[in-house]
């Protein structure tokens, strides 16, 4: 009985750790992606139309670089118990190179670049190991609730974060306590990390190497032996095909929501933030709700549901022209991502053979970042390509039923913006539409049965 009451409070402080390391992680997506440097890279380091498509082809660098080495180092982690190690070294790039970017000033393109690729590379990395680590802290059925509370309770410290660097910002005029606000949520984010490195036990053991082998030959060799097994693992394809291509669509809305506000209404710096702490406010929710309904419900119909409201939210978007129902459409953005990615990270943990979750949280991440390389680059492609059309035809002050919006920038750059959203009705679509073929139930029964 001791032993038993024992473990079980031990799975619970476990998973709080986890939980801590998600509001950090977390803090970075809100200031870094959402609501601080996209609009400051985008208006003040490089101004104009290039400012978004170099935005998405830093973002599709550093995901580009991560579809490449997360797989292989997904095995070496599940193969030598590593995933810890590598979680902290991911963790030391991105805090590091977000408070570098405090150097970053007007005109500093390549460096903002730079430093901004390394950030993402460290952040999306690591997500690789942290969400591996979830079928160690919770049982396959805790799966959906255990990781919707975690996506919840990391956006209520991102709020934190925002909220703070909000006083900041507001009381000081200029750029300056812009570029600081990146290195405070630096240090939050290593803050609330470091727990987990400190008092986490790592379930899996260190395999040793036999003669003649290294990691990356190991590494090779599992990763082969999975590719010519990958009938055992049918849904799992099928679920990242789907997941590929709707993802698509949820990053592209992540990455360019703050330049969107700011191209379409002129949202100043304080107005995006407040916009960011709506959207991680109801994400809060969705994530809550999205990880009660996972597990009542199952993990494919939860992601029907919040992909659905997805595609409605961005339908929405595209008509927008106020600056009410943008914040109205980003609540209900926010309600829908964090329920999607919450539920997403659950989906693999359902479909992942005991023993290699890193393994397969590898190509999961595979289809996450090659999707955070599409996306981003085809929005900035062709929210940049579109306004440079208009523009080069002297664009009016109208065009078919689409009125230039006074307090944004100037009339091509708000049609593009427009434009760029129709890709992103069609991944969500598509994907959604892929993710019916998905035998969610009859694919646990299999990881489950006698043989698994």
């Amino acid at each position: 009985m001791k032993n038993s009451v024992k473990k079980t409070n031990l799975k619970k402080r476990d998973r709080w750790l986890w939980y801590l390391y998600d509001v950090g992680n977390s803090a970075y997506a809100a200031v870094v992606i959402l609501a601080i440097y996209a609009a400051y890279f985008k208006e003040h380091v490089v101004g104009g139309v290039e400012g978004s498509r170099l935005w998405g082809i830093s973002v599709g660098i550093a995901m580009l670089v991560v579809a490449i080495i997360a797989p292989v180092l997904g095995v070496i982690a599940d193969f030598a118990g590593s995933k810890k190690r590598f979680l902290l070294f991911f963790t030391i790039l991105s805090c590091g190179s977000t408070a570098s970017l405090f150097f970053v000033q007007e005109g500093d393109i390549l460096l903002g670049m730079v430093l901004f690729i390394l950030a993402e590379i460290g952040y999306r990395g690591g997500q690789v190991f942290y969400n591996s680590l979830l079928p160690e802290i919770a049982d396959r059925e805790d799966f959906g609730r255990v990781s919707g509370y975690g996506w919840a309770i990391g956006l209520l410290g991102g709020i934190v974060c925002l909220l703070l660097v909000l006083g900041l910002v507001m009381s000081f005029e200029g750029t300056w306590m812009v570029r600081l606000s990146l290195v405070i949520t630096a240090l939050y984010f290593a803050i609330f990390a470091s727990p987990l490195f400190l008092w986490l036990r790592e379930k899996a053991e260190h395999k040793p190497l036999q003669k003649g082998e290294n990691y990356f030959t190991v590494a090779a060799d599992r990763l082969k032996n999975t590719f010519n097994s990958v009938r055992d693992h049918g849904e799992f394809i099928k679920y990242i095909i789907a997941f590929l291509i709707y993802n698509d669509g949820i990053l592209m809305m992540i990455n360019f929501a703050a330049i969107f506000g700011v191209v379409m209404f002129g949202l100043a710096q304080q107005q995006i933030i407040l916009f960011m702490i709506l959207i991680q406010f109801t994400s809060v929710i969705g994530a809550f709700f999205s990880g009660w309904l996972t597990d009542f419900i199952s993990a494919k119909k939860t992601l029907v549901i919040f992909l659905i409201l997805m595609l409605v939210t961005a339908v929405g978007l595209f008509f927008t022209e106020t600056v009410r129902n943008f914040y109205i459409m980003g609540g209900l953005a926010g309600l829908a991502l964090s329920s999607v990615q919450a539920v997403s990270r659950a989906m693999v943990g359902k479909l992942s053979p005991a023993g290699r979750s890193a393994e397969f949280y590898g190509f999961f991440a595979v289809a996450g970042r090659t999707s955070s390389f599409i996306g981003p680059t085809v929005y900035g492609w062709v929210a940049a390509e579109t306004a440079l059309w208009f523009e080069a035809r002297g664009a009016t002050d109208s065009f078919l039923w689409f009125e230039f919006l006074k307090e944004g920038t100037n009339f091509a750059e708000q049609i593009g913006q427009r434009a760029a959203i129709i890709p992103v009705v069609i991944f969500l679509a598509v994907g959604l539409a892929l993710l019916y073929s998905v035998d969610e139930k009859g694919a646990a029964a299999r990881l489950d049965g006698p043989n698994s």
